[in-house]
């Protein structure tokens, strides 16, 4: 028999299958359903190998806004590893503001033209229609913990902003943060819809709304 060589599924690992390919289908007729919003938080799941951890709906939010009040009328803003700021910045729907998303989660290609593939082991490989210097903010949340990781994703945000930057990271970047970018701690305490072991804060180089 020619079938005695291919291997086969236990009917406890099938039915497993099933169940699994059953919640997958669910999941996307869900999104596919009326009303769904692509821009929600966890349209695009977390990808814990890639570091990736979204804010809560309050935290995302409250960044979306700020952004939009220091980039002003008409402002550009750049979300540099931080897809949660974009996805709720769309959500907002203005039309006095533009924004882009620079991200190494191919995943996120789905919003287009405002999607920028982003590796922060080249800082500088950038589309060269991105100018420098062309975004009234840029919001970056790096995603390691690392001073190397910190310091590429740096070179990255001063090539991209007029002047102002918003960063999310660990408490423990204190030091790094002010020494890379000249951003000093806020009062504000970012939140995670899961509750990382690291305490995260917010860090601004400028007057902002969140002391």
């Amino acid at each position: 028999d020619d079938d005695d060589d291919i291997p086969q599924l236990s009917s406890h690992t099938l039915a497993a299958l099933q169940e699994f390919y059953l919640e997958q289908q669910q999941r996307e007729g869900m999104k596919t359903s009326q009303g769904f919003n692509q821009y929600s938080i966890g349209s695009i799941e977390e990808d814990w190998q890639l570091s990736q951890f979204w804010y809560s709906d309050e935290t995302a939010l409250c960044l979306a806004k700020e952004a939009v009040m220091a980039a002003g009328e008409g402002g550009r803003i750049a979300c540099v590893s931080a897809p949660s700021v974009y996805q709720k910045l769309k959500e907002l729907d203005g039309k006095d503001f533009s924004v882009c998303i620079l991200e190494y989660d191919r995943r996120f290609s789905v919003y287009g033209e405002e999607f920028i593939f982003y590796d922060y082991n080249q800082p500088l490989n950038l589309p060269e229609n991105l100018l420098p210097h062309s975004f009234d903010i840029v919001i970056a949340d790096p995603p390691y913990l690392s001073e190397e990781c910190l310091q590429k994703t740096a070179e990255t945000i001063k090539y991209l902003t007029k002047g102002k930057i918003l960063l999310c990271t660990g408490a423990v970047m204190e030091e790094q943060a002010a020494k890379h970018l000249g951003v000093k701690i806020c009062k504000f305490i970012p939140k995670h819809s899961r509750n990382l072991a690291n305490e995260f804060r917010c860090y601004v180089n400028y007057a902002s709304g969140l002391d």
